[in-house]
């Protein structure tokens, strides 16, 4: 059965049961008015203030100040947070992730290696794979997660590794940069993928050379040719589909996240997330970014706009082109080539994943719809290429609202932060790779002079950028404060410090998973900080990250989205 075929009974089952679950999955509801008093509050406003309470009605702010002016305004509607010292501040937004992948293990094994999981050999690999094939007897057995850099045996599972799990039944697994698959041979039979067929435009098909011809796929799919595994691993029935989002809903709130990202979600499954949110089974906001290369034609024609994938709280301020790959995938297009080299190439550089000329039709086009972009870049050499297109798309078809967004911005030069300045471009950096892969951008992708400017937060905070920080969860796990600390310390698993002169103060540091993450998403006037008339999202946390000695080691007490609760330990 292919996804399209499936979300079509999907659409269908849950038409039918829509009643019942609106009726047995109500929303939290919101007290009439509520204050938060004795506490440090963080407001996230223009001018970073810092007050001990806030007062909410009907879900939005109402007031802000001092716990006594506050409890001067209460009645009998009135109830009272004592916050005892803790610290209240806006809900973390997450300015790119891929809600709700972080749920993914319901219908995957997890492949992880340390500092995430437990991996570090190709039979660790194997093993889970083959304990879900026995758990679950039929369809694709998918596993996700792993690093090839982390195996003992340094490099990617092929299909003769992955036929150790099954001959019979597709075996796919999913790279932890998201941007390559390794499957088995019966996957590659049901892809229609052989020694003929040829690499796709913007992806590889990794040949053996030590086969007859030196053709034959090893079993490895890279970008572009990845893309028709998603197609299957991603053909989820109603209740995976509910499962999934369910799971990744509640870890979300237990970290204090009150507007996830779903940036680049497959249609079949930004259908389901669609869905589902019109059923009350997720309380975040969602901020759902279609891909260009599904839906983009329809978009750039206006057989389709934004609002047709929106609804209940899913909004879709963007739609995402992927220009190149991921670093530690080797799919980065750099201007300069990788540190060691790969497979032998001293020249090589990676790759872009849509043309130049391609990519420069399709900004342009999005700017003449007024469509907002945002463009997935993480090598140098990509950058340069979405920056020249968004140039051009402006001088073609101005639009100073359009707030440009790159994705990522990994191996951003100090040039492109001036020329984003210039053109009003904003950076999304992918800021805790300095912990996850800092260690080998050091040694291994970058090298140390490169590694040390990556994802370069200082110097966009001097040349006055607005940027934001993501986790890209499920590549990382959903950590707004391991984003923070990452800006903030710049450390890796290792414990080196990863660009010191890099490094920015804990106020920015927040306001860039908070305030900026909203500007990103043009949900600036409604949440991101705390002010009279927005929307009360709101996180307590169990100490005070402007003073906390390990930012990381903050709990989130209490998580609240429109006024109503709807996570707490307390």
């Amino acid at each position: 059965m292919n996804w399209r075929v499936s979300i079509l009974i999907s659409v269908v089952f849950m038409a039918g049961i829509a009643v019942l679950f609106a009726i047995v999955t109500r929303p939290a509801s919101a007290p009439v008015h509520e204050i938060y008093v004795n506490g440090t509050v963080l407001t996230m406003d223009a001018s970073d203030r810092i007050v001990e309470a806030v007062s909410v009605r009907n879900g939005r702010i109402d007031a802000v100040g001092g716990s006594e002016a506050l409890l001067a305004a209460a009645d009998d509607q009135t109830s009272v947070v004592d916050l005892r010292g803790r610290t209240l501040m806006p809900g973390f937004v997450d300015a790119h992730g891929h809600f709700p992948g972080s749920g993914q293990t319901v219908f995957s094994a997890d492949l992880n290696s340390p500092p995430i999981g437990e991996v570090n050999t190709m039979a660790q690999l194997l093993s889970p794979l083959t304990a879900f094939a026995a758990a679950r007897s039929d369809g694709w057995v998918v596993g996700h997660g792993y690093d090839d850099t982390l195996l003992l045996e340094q490099r990617h599972p092929t299909r003769d590794d992955l036929d150790q799990v099954s001959v019979e039944r597709p075996v796919a697994v999913v790279h932890v940069s998201g941007h390559l698959a390794a499957v088995n041979t019966a996957a590659l039979k049901m892809l229609g993928i052989d020694a003929t067929t040829p690499d796709p435009v913007g992806g590889v098909i990794v040949r053996d050379p030590d086969s007859a011809d030196g053709r034959r796929p090893n079993g490895v799919l890279e970008e572009t040719a990845a893309r028709a595994v998603w197609e299957h691993t991603l053909d989820l029935g109603v209740m995976d589909g509910l499962r999934m989002t369910t799971q990744a809903a509640e870890e979300y709130l237990a970290v204090g996240v009150t507007t996830a990202s779903a940036g680049g979600m497959p249609t079949p499954v930004a259908t389901l997330l669609t869905l589902l949110s019109r059923l009350n089974q997720f309380p975040q906001r969602v901020a759902l970014f279609p891909l260009f290369e599904e839906v983009g034609e329809a978009l750039l024609t206006g057989e389709k706009s934004l609002a047709d994938f929106a609804g209940a709280n899913v909004i879709v301020p963007r739609v995402k082109i992927i220009a190149d790959g991921s670093i530690q995938g080797y799919t980065g297009y750099l201007s300069e080539p990788y540190y060691q080299p790969f497979k032998g190439d001293a020249g090589y550089r990676g790759y872009p994943s849509v043309a130049r000329d391609e990519l420069f039709r399709q900004v342009a086009g999005l700017y003449q719809r007024r469509i907002p972009v945002a463009i997935h870049c993480n090598g140098d050499a990509s950058i340069d290429d979405g920056l020249d297109a968004i140039a051009a798309a402006m001088e073609a078809h101005p639009w100073p609202e359009a707030r440009p967004l790159v994705i990522h911005a990994q191996m951003t030069r100090k040039d492109q932060i001036e020329r984003m300045a210039s053109l009003g471009v904003t950076p999304s950096f992918f800021s805790a790779h300095t912990y996850y892969w800092g260690d080998r951008h050091a040694a291994i992708f970058m090298g140390p002079e490169r590694a040390a400017n990556m994802s370069p937060a200082r110097w966009a905070m001097d040349a006055g950028i607005r940027f934001s920080s993501h986790l890209d969860t499920p590549v990382t796990p959903m950590l707004p404060l391991q984003a923070v600390w990452s800006q903030v310390e710049r450390e890796s698993t290792g414990g080196i410090v990863i660009g010191p002169s890099q490094r920015i103060e804990r106020m920015p540091a927040l306001r860039a998973v908070t305030i900026d993450a909203a500007w990103q998403v043009f949900m600036d006037n409604e949440i991101g900080s705390i002010e009279p008339g927005k929307r009360a999202d709101l996180v307590v946390l169990s100490d005070n990250p402007l003073t906390a000695a390990d930012l990381r080691a903050i709990k989130v007490d209490r998580t609240v989205i429109d006024g109503a609760t709807v996570y707490t330990r307390f």
